[in-house]
């Protein structure tokens, strides 16, 4: 039987969320790693804005937005009950990471490109979603409650790339809440599964001549 396609670059946030749901699950997908210098013709096919993750299952439905693909994945099989929270507080948060503090992010960790402002300004403007998260933490153990959830999930990777910026910096910062939820997340056997190396998926002569 034909195992779902799964598209996914090793250090993308938004593959990393992907493939942490897909493990969870116990599904098992046929992962294909990309070059972004070369990216395969059939995923260019499938989803032509040509980002990951992209997923095609065995019926040909493509799903190509991380969070689609969480929650297939999770619909599926949802043994640690990540589905469990209540769907408007995980949307409310996850909605501020992929907007206001993912565009802070942006520009935090590359201020070079936007220089309209300093890096120190954009770490400011990202701080707000932190101070968010570290008063939440101080109430429990997850963003949602004492278990995790999606927004956990979806979220964490996006912190430990802004704790990545300035590492010196995160470490001295007051959100000590937050480093300890995030070194659960980065020190767990499962985000040590999604972060295996796989090789690089090769594209035939004859996609590379397309």
């Amino acid at each position: 039987m034909a195992l779902p396609i799964l598209y996914s670059y090793r250090r993308c946030p938004y593959a990393m969320r992907a493939r942490m749901a897909i493990w969870a699950a116990n599904i098992q997908v046929e992962v294909r790693e990309i070059s972004l210098r070369e990216k395969p013709v059939h995923l260019l096919q499938i989803s032509p804005k040509g980002t990951v993750p992209v997923m095609q299952l065995p019926d040909g439905t493509v799903l190509e937005q991380s969070l689609d693909i969480m929650q297939w994945a999770l619909a599926q099989n949802d043994p640690q009950g990540w589905l469990n929270a209540a769907p408007e507080a995980v949307n409310a948060l996850i909605t501020i990471n992929d907007g206001d503090f993912k565009k802070a992010l942006d520009r935090y960790k590359y201020p070079d490109r936007y220089p309209e402002h300093t890096q120190a300004y954009y770490r400011e403007q990202g701080e707000h979603f932190l101070q968010r998260l570290e008063a939440a933490l101080a109430q429990h153990d997850y963003l949602l409650g004492d278990k995790p959830s999606m927004a956990d999930v979806a979220i964490f990777p996006f912190i430990r790339q802004f704790a990545a910026v300035d590492t010196e910096w995160f470490v001295m910062s007051p959100y000590s809440r937050l480093r300890v939820w995030l070194a659960t997340w980065v020190e767990s056997a499962l985000f040590a599964e999604i972060m295996q190396k796989f090789p690089v998926f090769a594209m035939t002569a004859s996609e590379r001549l397309s």
